[in-house]
């Protein structure tokens, strides 16, 4: 008969995401998850193959709370909501945040994959971005994103000056949003 089910999928993942928290998503193994549980390993068993099958719900943990951070952000501007996001996600979860970023894997790959039509359909909400192709949502999405991701790393690894609040890498991403968009329209006028 198989172990009795001693706890659910959610709390697996919610400790095995503590673990990737403090030590990195690498770190985690089905000793530690079942340590942080105070268990045997078998109710994880029970409930994931594998330690790589736990990585991949852990993974999918981080893509719902960054979810969840972009719609709390609901300012309007869909720039401004991401870049927002992904400093409150650096802010609260830099080893995540690094371990997603500044390491090869193919996490940022299933993270991206995810997260890509969300921010694709979170744009299209935002009245100054009427009038651009897909494609060039596309190409200012992609700009945008490599610069709030510079800011978030820095964020992340505590390289900003402490006159460097959050209010003010705000209006630092609102200030890069609204260039790229208008050399945008500007390039357009010129074709």
């Amino acid at each position: 008969m198989p172990p009795k089910n001693k706890f659910s999928k959610e709390q697996i993942v919610d400790a095995a995401f503590n673990i990737a928290n403090i030590d990195g998503i690498d770190s985690m193994t089905i000793r530690k998850v079942a340590n942080q549980l105070g268990s045997s390993i078998a109710p994880i068993y029970v409930n994931f193959n594998d330690v790589e099958e736990l990585k991949r719900a852990v993974v999918k943990k981080v893509v719902d709370v960054s979810q969840r951070m972009l719609k709390e952000q609901n300012t309007g501007n869909p720039f401004a909501d991401i870049g927002y996001a992904s400093l409150q996600f650096a802010r609260e979860y830099p080893i995540l945040f690094r371990d997603f970023v500044m390491k090869p894997n193919d996490y940022l790959l299933d993270y991206d994959q995810e997260m890509g039509d969300e921010l694709a359909a979170h744009m299209k909400k935002d009245p100054k971005l009427k009038g651009f192709t897909d494609q060039e949502l596309k190409i200012i999405l992609f700009k945008m994103r490599a610069f709030q991701m510079g800011l978030s790393v820095m964020v992340a690894n505590g390289l900003l000056q402490e006159k460097f609040d959050i209010e003010k890498m705000k209006e630092i991403l609102d200030s890069v949003a609204e260039d790229v968009v208008t050399a945008t329209r500007q390039r357009n006028k010129k074709d």
